[in-house]
């Protein structure tokens, strides 16, 4: 077998009305809470899915800042409580059991206006026996910023739970509109305890092994731009993800670290795992367009190709010859262009050997035509195909 040619996974069919959206694609995992829900959700669309956390949540049950700040709360109440996220209003409450001050922060806030950024955290709220006044449909924290601007807060005392990492521009918001602003950190994020698996996730993502990467929370994104500096591998991470990788982040606000450095990003219109699933399921199959080849219809996947509604497995390297051709699709692409593709360790019949593979893979060996002393092209169907000579 030459150099730089993977061997074929065992033959495998679907019919194209079993053919599942992300059937073909590795998508990956960030998450450090509910990853497993979102896997869940991705496999159920067909996708391979590769769980790497790129943080971890550090509960700050015994940390004297969240005590302080609790204890000012019961013994001066502010005029309004915003309360971010449920997990987080929950671990207050509960962290306030241990100190034996839960009963007089409830009673606290009882006297307060309380505003939750979603139904999460309203949930979180009435399970402590409180009410809200105020939720946004869209879960959104500018909404929540506008809200409280419109009904105004000059001169008021705001407390604002923290979600795991400090909210400078809401905060410094109300500040300027003239209120008070108590912050109120109930966890913080922290390297992952396995760094080995974001390791190797950054190295599938560099190598073409990934096709797109999910990121639910802000952190999660920053903590994979952390650990590949760390390594020397962000150059290339941020190269992958402005190129083959999508990002796909569940709202603008997670969004906001992979786009400082110029990486193209999605979100779903509400900020949902559900949503960003099937936001997804859109975005992912469009990055490769339908091709009409000798008489069939082709789109290429991460791993597989979807040759007239049935998927066709295709090896990692052959894939990569696969990607090179369909690039510029009915073009010549010469041989040197493909070895490269396949590696440094690849001799000079690899290619050769590749194309071969790959006729047999597709199942016709007329979709690869062979250009005579040139190289090789897709054999796009009468009426698509570019000028002679191209």
């Amino acid at each position: 077998m030459s150099a730089g040619i993977d061997h074929l996974p065992g033959p495998r069919t679907e019919p194209a009305a079993t053919v599942a959206p992300l059937a073909g694609f590795t998508v990956a995992v960030t998450a450090a809470r509910r990853a497993d829900e979102l896997a869940a959700l991705l496999r159920r669309k067909g996708a391979e899915v590769v769980c790497a956390p790129a943080l971890r949540i550090v509960p700050l049950s015994d940390d004297q800042r969240l005590a302080a700040a609790s204890r000012r709360l019961i013994h001066d109440p502010v005029d309004i409580v915003v309360a971010t996220t449920g997990i987080g209003f929950r671990g207050w409450v509960e962290a306030c059991e241990t100190w034996g001050q839960a009963e007089p922060l409830i009673a606290s806030m009882s006297r307060s206006r309380l505003i939750a950024r979603g139904p999460k955290a309203k949930g979180a709220i009435r399970a402590a026996g409180l009410t809200e006044e105020w939720s946004p449909p869209s879960e959104s924290s500018a909404e929540v910023l506008d809200y409280l601007l419109s009904t105004g807060v000059e001169g008021l005392r705001v407390a604002v739970q923290l979600h795991g990492e400090p909210l400078p521009d809401f905060c410094a918001a109300l500040r300027m509109a003239g209120a008070e602003v108590v912050e109120v950190p109930i966890y913080r994020w922290t390297t992952p305890e396995d760094v080995g698996a974001l390791d190797r996730l950054i190295d599938g993502i560099t190598g073409g092994g990934i096709d797109a990467v999910t990121f639910t929370s802000a952190p999660a994104a920053a903590g994979l731009l952390a650990r590949s500096h760390q390594t020397g591998a962000q150059p290339h991470l941020v190269n992958a993800l402005r190129g083959d990788v999508l990002a796909m982040c569940v709202g603008p606000v997670t969004a906001r670290p992979l786009m400082a450095h110029d990486i193209p990003t999605v979100w779903p219109a509400r900020a949902r795992i559900g949503a960003q699933v099937r936001k997804l399921t859109e975005e992912l199959p469009d990055r490769f367009p339908d091709l009409p080849v000798a008489g069939h219809r082709m789109r290429l996947r991460g791993h597989a190709v979807l040759l007239d509604g049935v998927v066709r497995p295709i090896s990692p390297a052959l894939m990569r010859v696969l990607r090179q051709l369909a690039r510029r699709p009915g073009q010549v692409r010469d041989r040197a262009d493909l070895l490269a593709s396949l590696g440094g360790d690849a001799d000079a019949h690899a290619v050769e050997t590749a194309v071969a593979r790959l006729r047999t893979a597709l199942g016709d060996p007329k979709i690869i035509q062979t250009v005579v002393k040139r190289g090789y092209r897709l054999a796009l169907d009468n009426g698509d195909c570019p000028p002679s000579g191209a």
